[in-house]
Parts: C-alpha cells; structure tokens; sequence
C-alpha cells in the first residue's frame, strides 16, 4: 500500500511523464532487452523499432500515474494488458526484471537531482502495486482458460492441417491439435498467441483467429508483411503437418450479445477478427452491415465467401471500397478512401447500433471520426489494435 507522501510524490511526477515519458521508456526497453536475452521473446522487435512499443507503455505508466488515487479510473486499460499478458504467457518472475530496469531507467535519465531517493522508493512502491494487481488478475485468466473446457495452460502442440491463400498478401492457416483433444472455445474477434523457433532464437506472437473455433480447429489469416520475420516464415516455410506452439485464446474485444444492428468496418487485414464476428452474429437474427476496405481487389481477401453468406443470409449487407481499381478485380462498391458520407449511406438509418473497426492507424481514427460525426454513440463504437495500443485522436 502506497502512502499519501508516495502518491504525492507520483502525482508530482506526471508533468515530466507528459513531456519525457517516451524517452524514459525507450532507454528502458534498450537496457532490459540487452541485459536480460530471457525477455526477447516476448517483445515484438518490429514494434521496438517503430516506437510503437515505447509510445504504448509510456502511455500506460503516465495513465498510471495520473490515476494513483483512483484506480478504477483506468477502465478497460487493465483489462488490455492482462489478456495480452496471458496470450504471451507472461510469468510473475518476469515482473521483477521488468521493475528493476524500471527503476534505473527513471534515475538514469532524470537523473539524481529529479530521481532522489524519494522519488525512486516511491516508484518501486507504485511499480509493486501494480504488478500485484496484474500478475493476480493473470493467475485468474490463466486458471480459468485450463479449467475450461478444451483448455490448457502453457503452450500445447498443434499440427498445421491446411494452409490457403486468401489474397494476394493474406493466407490462411489451420491449426488442430496434436494430442486430438478438444480445444477450447474462444470469443469471437479473439486471439491467440505462438511461439517459434526461428534461426535459434525464440519469438512470440499473436494473431486474430479468423473463423470460430467450433470445429476443434483454430484458424488465423495471416498477411505478408515486408521484411516481416514471422510472417514470412509462416508463408514461406511453415507446412502442412509441421507443429507449432500454440497459448490459448485470449483478448477483451469481442462480440458481445445484443439485438442492436451490428456494423463490422475492417481495413486490410483488420478483416480477420471481424470474420469470426460475422459468423457468430449470422447465428442470431440481428441485421449486420459488413464494410471492408482494401488497396484493390487482388488483396481483398474472403470476397467470394462474403458474397456467398450475402446471397443466402437476408441479414446481411456486405459493402466494399478499395483505394484503386486494379483493372482485373471484379468492381467494389466505392473507389477511394472510406468518407464520412459513403459510411452514412451504408450504415443502417438506426444509429443505435454496435459498430466494430480495425485496421491501419489512420483508417481506425477516420472511422472512429465519422461514426461519432453520424451520431454512433461513443460507448457502441469498439476498436482494437493489433499491435501495442495507440491514440486515436
């Protein structure tokens, strides 16, 4: 338990998380992931290279920070990163590692006369809170996915069953398990992580399961990504009968039950947890509108099965745009970007209506934009990120 000078102290400290907080966090990503090689897997090197990492946990401590009396005004934050977490299966003797270069980095870059030993003592006693509070809510969520049924903990083998190219850039992959068990049932627009060996290194990833998992299979759909390390081993290398090292489903966005009109908005490869979404929502009678955006129509993946499940469910209404016409592919509806006036046609008149989009950054804060501007309430307007969380505005 912090006490009222320690959170005085993390309250007065939020100004220079505002002004250098991605610095701090960078330096400290540098040290931990040169220091402690155990760690490396669980970290995307590409999303290290970017920013997008650093920018993402900068955030989150300054959240933190700002919220040290309050808590439970982080909302859904806690709730993100606990299922990212346990998709990775990340283990409580990861979190003193992960403090301990917290804590150097803080003194390392605003140095004594800012860092004194107040400030560092205050920020291990915040550092340990939290990490109680997350490595608490992981042992639940990991308790919980091996009791279940078809469930396991750690990773288990699977068998890659069947391997098909969706597009010019996405291919799907089928994944059934070794042992021919069950295999537990995730939410649909759920994830599921992996675990490679690659060149004698060890990487993780998640990846959106494509298709619900009711057939003792899970699927993910993958796009190539230049210079994209396990992406192109899945494409290239990766074949049917290999094994891989499968965690299990995890992830807080996810079709939730309603009889609200539902809106499925994706870009690119933002399309694959909205499929499993797709098929669950055509098991009730709710209308979906179903909007999917793609460079042109050689990379627009899943076109024919879409248009298969449009003729033979009335529900469902299915609208494409693509950035350019490639001359070849059958036409889309809209050619061009996804404006606020082509969504208003083609969302349902009743704006009380649940709506979830992914895809690239700058699509995602269009479509948040133009919902809220057509008057999609806030609270019904959902979104996830396929890599380390970002802002949107």
């Amino acid at each position: 338990m912090l006490s009222q000078e320690q959170r005085a102290i993390i309250r007065a400290t939020v100004p220079l998380l505002e002004s250098g907080g991605e610095a701090l966090i960078t330096h400290f990503y540098r040290m931990m992931l040169s220091e402690y090689p155990q760690v490396r897997p669980l970290f995307n090197q590409a999303h290290q290279a970017s920013g997008d990492q650093p920018r993402a946990l900068a955030n989150g401590v300054l959240m933190y920070a700002r919220h040290i009396d309050q808590l439970d005004q982080l909302g859904d934050l806690v709730a993100k990163i606990v299922n990212k977490h346990v998709a990775l299966q990340i283990l409580p003797e990861h979190y003193p590692i992960v403090g301990a270069c917290l804590l150097r980095a803080i003194a390392e870059v605003l140095g004594e006369e800012i860092a004194t030993p107040e400030v560092i003592s205050a920020w291990a006693a915040a550092y340990n809170q939290l990490a109680d509070i997350l490595i608490g809510a992981e042992s639940g969520l990991y308790e919980q996915k091996a009791a279940a049924p078809g469930g396991w903990r750690g990773e288990r083998t699977f068998v890659l069953a069947a391997k098909v190219q969706e597009s010019s850039e996405i291919t799907s992959f089928y994944f059934e398990p070794a042992d021919k068990g069950p295999v537990l049932v995730a939410e649909p627009g759920q994830y599921i992580g992996m675990k490679l060996a690659l060149d004698g290194e060890e990487v993780r990833r998640n990846y959106s399961l494509s298709a619900l998992a009711d057939n003792g299979q899970y699927r993910i759909s993958v796009k190539r990504e230049p210079g994209g390390r396990v992406s192109n081993y899945l494409h290239d290398h990766l074949q049917i009968g290999d094994s891989i090292q499968l965690f299990p489903p995890s992830g807080d966005f996810y079709l939730t039950a309603s009889d609200k009109p539902l809106v499925l908005i994706s870009g690119g490869v933002g399309i694959t947890p909205t499929l499993a979404m797709l098929q669950a929502a055509l098991q009730t009678e709710r209308p979906v509108h179903f909007i999917h955006c793609a460079r042109n129509g050689r990379a627009h993946a899943f076109r024919d099965w879409l248009d298969d499940l449009a003729k033979r469910h009335p529900q469902l209404k299915r609208f494409y745009c693509y950035a350019e016409d490639d001359g070849v592919s059958p036409p889309a509806d809209k050619v061009g970007l996804l404006s606020e006036a082509q969504l208003a046609q083609w969302l349902p008149e009743q704006r009380d209506l649940d709506a979830y989009f992914l895809g690239p950054k700058g699509f995602m804060g269009a479509v948040k934009r133009h919902l809220k501007a057509l008057g999609v309430p806030d609270g019904q307007s959902r979104y996830e990120f396929f890599g380390p969380a970002a802002a949107l505005e």
